[in-house]
């Protein structure tokens, strides 16, 4: 497959994608479950490098999954297939998929040029940790003036700014899912990551929020060792 391009700014097709895995998987024969592994991992290869993913254990951290992919690429066709040979896989048959957020990035309405930390989805290194959930705001929201509305982003880029060794990635899927948004982070400190969805929460914008659950955390592992964590 060809290269995409790389260039800063592309508009992406992004995928989150949460597996819960039957516990009858489990109880296969070591020797089995290996090559079960291996299948799954060759599906994800072949797709490289025009869908990326990343994988990351949520084992302990959220209950009913155990895996999440994060994919990017530009086409949702080439990304259906995709999940449908995960599926079909050796490990994928004992898998089930548990959340599935999804999106297109483009440039925001609220600042001029992206900044650093909007910049992640353009990267391939991956921080340790990532939380991910869909997010809508309400009907009053909309009804604003546009000066208004980023009046509030303002106050809430600022305080973006102040923890700067956060990235961020947000995928607008207003009219395609029940969600409008899919934000995400990565970090390297959880506790610090947790301060700034504190403070965060103590802006204006906050009373225009209407769901940003559920929220999934997974930590960032070679594919492998991820898929080894399953069992």
């Amino acid at each position: 497959m060809s290269n995409p391009s790389e260039t800063p700014g592309q508009r992406y097709f992004v995928q989150y994608t949460a597996f819960r895995s039957d516990p009858a998987w489990r109880r296969l024969p070591h020797g089995a479950r290996e090559d079960g592994r291996e299948s799954l991992a060759s599906v994800i290869e072949e797709y490289a490098p025009d869908i990326a993913t990343w994988a990351y254990s949520t084992l302990g951290l959220k209950v009913g999954c155990e895996l999440l992919l994060w994919r990017r690429g530009t086409d949702p066709l080439a990304m259906q297939e995709m999940t449908a040979r995960l599926l079909q896989s050796g490990l994928g048959a004992y898998l089930t998929i548990e959340h599935n957020l999804y999106g297109f990035t483009r440039p925001s309405n609220y600042t001029k040029r992206p900044t650093t930390q909007e910049q992640a989805i353009d990267l391939n290194d991956r921080q340790t940790y990532l939380t991910v959930y869909p997010f809508s705001k309400t009907t009053e929201w909309y009804l604003m003036s546009k000066e208004a509305r980023q009046g509030m982003m303002n106050e809430h880029i600022r305080v973006g700014h102040e923890y700067a060794d956060i990235r961020q990635v947000l995928l607008y899927s207003t009219g395609l899912d029940d969600q409008e948004f899919v934000v995400a982070y990565e970090m390297e400190d959880m506790p610090r990551f947790s301060e700034l969805v504190t403070a965060l929460r103590n802006t204006e914008a906050r009373r225009y929020t209407l769901r940003d659950t559920p929220i999934i955390t997974g930590i960032h592992r070679p594919l492998r060792e991820s898929l080894a964590l399953l069992g």
